[in-house]
């Protein structure tokens, strides 16, 4: 393969690790909590299910980096599905991805921060004289697609340069969430009284439902968790970068995840809580008051920013290695001879995104985003244990094989119960990961053809 088809391994672990974190502390983390608490109406249940599911992320993190280790190649899900069992599944989780994976994640995190901004910034539009010229709708979209943008350019200029604006987005975005754990229980008020409930815990099936539910909403915050196995082309010594960069940053999350939940607890009464997807602008008016609650949902809107420009700089690899395999359009195996970035893959993923902030349906993939995000994941971990029977595990992480199989039935049991609760989104999400089955095939004849 040439040099305008090849990527360079240019990351080391510092970077990486970035790279996950910011993949994984999203818009999940700002949102969910108010509607966990909608589902489940118990705050320590809440609070056991994000422990459960850091957990969760963390065995999957160690199965994912022994699966990084063997193949340290762009791809993630993709490149090891398709090499341990078919290329068609793999391809499936391909097509997932460039329709919900990445490109929706950033179509909803460009929106959460054109919606958090202009609220933040009421007169915004007044100041740029554009009150008469479009609708405040249009203009949120407008600023969203500015955004993304912005943000593909930038990432189309280089891994090195999107790396380090990357660095210091996640740790302005780590600073943010730890000085609002801090200063909410040193400076803020509110009371530890509200981890009490009068509702008793039943566990009967339609309890079990919200649970799966829950759970699944909380996988999707900690979503990213294996994001650095998307790159694998451009790590350098990837055999241990991939395995530790995952497992670092999966806990440091987990940590910041759980607190940051507590303080919500604290700062906000139950009933207030419920159903609220702004919970991190309403604990900081709670806990500092109305001019505080203004302030930390714009930094939240900025923290934002990290986020997309992790989905802007990981997706484009996945389409990039589909393309390399045949089974995408050739084009987006290309790489920038000078910048050594898949350019016309990123093109490709911020068209989509556009597409979805402008049509208005992100918000319906987003319901069924989760679902879809937790199907490859448990088959690409069961190919540890093909790894495993074949010998062909260069890096033979500790916990086999039940640490494999925990997070296979847990996610599993997740989506089951998912499905009872919501089960149009999700057959939505399946059929969405079937219609690239037809793709796939037409990539494959077109490969026939060319070979014929």
């Amino acid at each position: 393969m040439d040099s305008h088809h090849k990527l360079e391994r240019q990351l080391s672990l510092f970077p990486v690790t970035n790279i996950v974190i910011a993949n994984i502390i999203g818009a999940g983390i700002f949102t969910t909590t108010g509607y966990l608490m909608g589902f489940l109406g118990n705050p320590v249940l809440m609070l056991s299910l994000w422990v459960v599911g850091g957990i969760i992320a963390l065995l999957g993190s160690i199965a994912f980096g022994e699966l990084g280790a063997a193949f340290p190649e762009a791809g993630g899900e993709y490149l090891f599905i398709s090499k341990l069992f078919n290329p068609m599944l793999g391809f499936l989780s391909g097509w997932l991805s460039l329709i919900v994976g990445f490109s929706a994640p950033i179509a909803a995190s460009a929106i959460g921060f054109s919606a958090y901004f202009t609220w933040a910034f009421p007169h915004f539009q007044n100041w740029l004289m554009l009150n008469s010229v479009i609708t405040e709708q249009n203009f949120n979209r407008v600023l969203a697609i500015a955004i993304i943008l912005i943000f593909s350019l930038i990432h189309s200029r280089g891994v090195v340069l999107g790396a380090r604006i990357q660095n210091i987005l996640t740790i302005l975005k780590v600073m943010l969430v730890a000085g609002l754990i801090i200063a909410g229980f040193t400076l803020g008020d509110g009371s530890f009284n509200h981890l009490q409930t009068e509702a008793p815990l039943q566990f009967e099936f339609e309890n079990w439902k919200a649970i799966g539910l829950s759970l699944m909403f909380i996988m999707f915050a900690y979503s990213g968790w294996n994001s650095a196995t998307y790159i694998g082309s451009e790590i350098k010594n990837p055999g241990k970068v991939i395995p530790r960069s995952l497992l670092i940053s999966t806990l440091i999350v987990t940590v910041l995840y759980l607190l940051l939940n507590l303080f919500f607890v604290y700062a906000v009464p139950i009933g207030q809580m419920k159903n609220e997807p702004e919970i991190g602008g309403l604990a900081a008016g709670f806990a500092f008051g109305a001019t505080a609650e203004v302030v930390i949902s714009l930094l939240i809107s900025f923290a934002l920013f990290s986020s997309l420009s992790a989905f802007i700089l990981l997706g484009p690899r996945v389409y990039y290695q589909m393309a390399r395999d045949g089974y995408f359009f050739k084009s987006f195996a290309a790489i920038h001879l000078k910048r050594k970035v898949p350019s016309n893959a990123i093109y490709l993923q911020a068209g989509i995104a556009i597409v979805l902030v402008l049509s208005g349906t992100f918000e319906q993939i987003l319901t069924y985003m989760g679902f879809s995000l937790g199907i490859f994941p448990i088959l690409a971990v069961a190919g540890v244990f093909k790894l495993r029977i074949q010998g062909k595990s260069p890096l033979k992480l500790p916990g086999y094989p039940f640490i494999h199989i925990v997070f296979i039935v847990t996610n599993v049991a997740i989506l089951v119960l998912a499905y009872f609760q919501r089960p149009l989104e999700s057959t939505i999400a399946v059929i969405t990961a079937l219609s690239g089955i037809p793709v796939f095939y037409w990539f494959r004849f077109r490969q026939n053809i060319q070979k014929s």
